[in-house]
């Protein structure tokens, strides 16, 4: 996990989320990019002429958020002690976005080029990262995300806890954690009664971990409430689980929305780090 994209929002409390990405790039020596990201504004179809809806932020504004996201980005990797990154960045360091202030969309395909993004929990209180953020870059990336919990980790990683359903989701978001299981202490492999999708149980991905010199364990638990959401938080904090993976919207987002779901209660309750991909 060479390189590393950090979106900073000018309202938004970013302190978590880049306390965070220190922690994955110091483990790796990546170069960390912030960039700076405003909510996408619509397009109205009225019969058939398209018609950009005006943006309600003027350009001096777009200017002066931008600056203020760079500046808070810059300020606590000073504070910290990161150098900006020299040409070739082999080492930890730090660099910055210049094209000013960026919406969703563009996160969602600039991301393509970086091999994780972080970003907060999106729980939708005050100040936090927006849901539409997170999901464009689940979606649009290909990559992992990483999601930030509310309060800075002290380790990431160390025990990694695989929330398994078996899903084509998860498996990716398995391939994008390799390099942090591969680090890990202790690597559990979760799977909750009568959850998921059919395909290769816990015990088989556990033997397929240990072909890369992963040792693993798998664990099921029993989900009696049917909140798997809950379930996979609670049995991760037993574990003292610093990582979760798992995968993202293996239901469509449509039926999380009015249905409740994983993903969407992980996303909005979890306390830790958590890598998701779609």
């Amino acid at each position: 996990m060479k390189t590393i994209l950090v979106p900073i929002e000018d309202h938004a409390v970013v302190e978590p989320i880049l306390e965070t990405a220190l922690l994955l790039g110091r483990a790796f020596d990546s170069y960390i990019e912030g960039i700076a990201i405003t909510p996408d504004y619509p397009v109205v179809l009225p019969v058939d002429i398209a018609i950009g809806v005006p943006s309600p932020i003027t350009p001096e504004n777009r200017v002066e958020m931008a600056r203020a996201c760079r500046e808070r980005f810059e300020a606590f990797m000073v504070t910290k002690q990161i150098s900006r990154a020299a040409a070739g960045f082999a080492t930890l360091g730090y660099g910055w976005r210049q094209d000013g202030l960026m919406e969703d969309a563009f996160l969602g395909a600039y991301g393509r080029v970086f091999d994780v993004s972080v970003l907060g929990r999106p729980d939708g209180a005050s100040g936090r990262t927006r849901l539409s953020t997170v999901e464009s870059a689940l979606f649009e990336t290909g990559r992992p995300v990483l999601i930030a919990p509310p309060a800075p980790p002290r380790s990431l990683g160390e025990t990694a806890v695989i929330a398994w359903n078996r899903s084509t989701e998860t498996a990716r978001a398995v391939l994008g954690s390799m390099p942090l299981l591969a680090r890990a202490r202790r690597v559990v492999v979760l799977e909750l009664e009568d959850w998921g999708v059919p395909g290769p149980s816990g015990s088989e991905l556990v033997r397929a971990l240990r072909m890369h010199g992963i040792e693993a364990q798998a664990i099921t638990a029993p989900d009696p409430n049917n909140r798997p959401g809950e379930t996979i938080l609670a049995e991760a904090g037993a574990l003292g689980c610093d990582l979760l993976v798992k995968g993202a919207y293996t239901q469509s987002r449509l039926r999380q929305m009015f249905f409740g779901g994983a993903t969407s209660h992980i996303l909005g309750n979890t306390t830790i780090p958590v890598l998701m991909a779609h």
